[in-house]
């Protein structure tokens, strides 16, 4: 049985632990309100974008445009797939990143094409290099998402997608807004199929009202629009995912602090219990001392 004094020493170090994991608690529900506050701020910017992009589609519906699979789908030709895989820069949240790593290897595996995994975060980066699968050289962090990091992210994949580095991209994420099981999400960001603008179910945009003049073409501003609103899909990814990044750490803290209040209760037991011991093994040598010197 160990002595008093180890009880107690443990008995600090589980106090002081606590202390860490109640930090990081209040940390993580910091940075989660102002993640969900920036990303209220930006999303009528690209609703609007997807309304006149929807717009564009119901006047003229047989545009061309590299970023959507052509008016005749047998005209499309498969190629090298790319996986945008979005993970934390560190641990301590539970199965988040393992999540996203799981869902990324799952799409490289179904796929019959070559695939480029681009991972963003330290984290997704490291368990790719120790368990030697190669991914692009690509070195963007999870945390503090911003608009001008979703811009750069998407400068880069958009020009190994024009260059036809890869023919299709998917982008593998966490929305626990959405997802409430936490569960890692993919879903295919580039090219679009044309009735993904076209949905008579979505809100209804403002009527087309005579004829729209493009300048200088209409592919041109499409494909301006569209890679507008491809940076605002990946900066609500991104910040989606460092919402969810911190949700889990938020659990998993809530979880480390009630499991140190349990240790904590079961070593001030057995601390009490030790203390009661020794004071009546001091009493019974006391007594037993007093007998014998009475004896004498």
């Amino acid at each position: 049985m160990a002595s008093a004094k180890e009880i107690k020493s443990r008995i600090k170090s589980v106090k002081d632990t606590r202390k860490i994991t109640n930090a990081m608690y209040l940390i993580a529900s910091t940075k989660l309100r102002r993640a969900k506050a920036d990303l209220e701020q930006s999303l009528p910017y690209f609703t609007a974008l997807r309304e006149e992009i929807k717009r564009i589609f119901r006047t003229l519906k047989e545009v061309e445009s590299e970023y959507f699979y052509p008016v005749n789908l047998d005209e499309f030709e498969e190629g090298t797939y790319g996986v945008l895989a979005i993970t934390a820069d560190k641990g301590l949240a539970g199965s988040y990143n393992s999540d996203v790593i799981k869902e990324a290897l799952r799409l490289r595996d179904a796929s019959d094409e070559d695939t480029i995994l681009y991972v963003i975060g330290e984290y997704g980066r490291h368990y790719f290099e120790r368990n030697h699968i190669e991914t692009a050289d690509f070195y963007y962090s999870g945390q503090d998402p911003t608009m001008d990091l979703a811009r750069q992210i998407t400068e880069e994949l958009l020009e190994d997608y024009q260059t036809g580095r890869i023919k299709k991209l998917f982008v593998v994420f966490t929305d626990s807004e959405n997802n409430p099981e936490g569960d890692a999400l993919s879903t295919r960001l580039l090219p679009f199929h044309r009735d993904y603008f076209d949905d008579d179910k979505r809100k209804a945009e403002r009527p087309v009202e005579g004829d729209f003049i493009f300048s200088p073409s209409i592919k041109e501003v499409l494909d301006k629009v569209i890679e507008s609103y491809i940076s605002g899909f990946i900066y609500g990814a991104l910040i989606s995912s460092f919402s969810s990044e911190q949700t889990s750490r938020m659990n998993a803290m809530h979880n480390a602090n009630e499991n140190a209040d349990e240790i904590l209760a079961d070593l001030s037991l057995e601390y009490n219990r030790v203390r009661q011991a020794a004071i009546t093994q001091e009493i019974t040598e006391i007594s037993a001392g007093a007998k014998a010197q009475k004896n004498k």
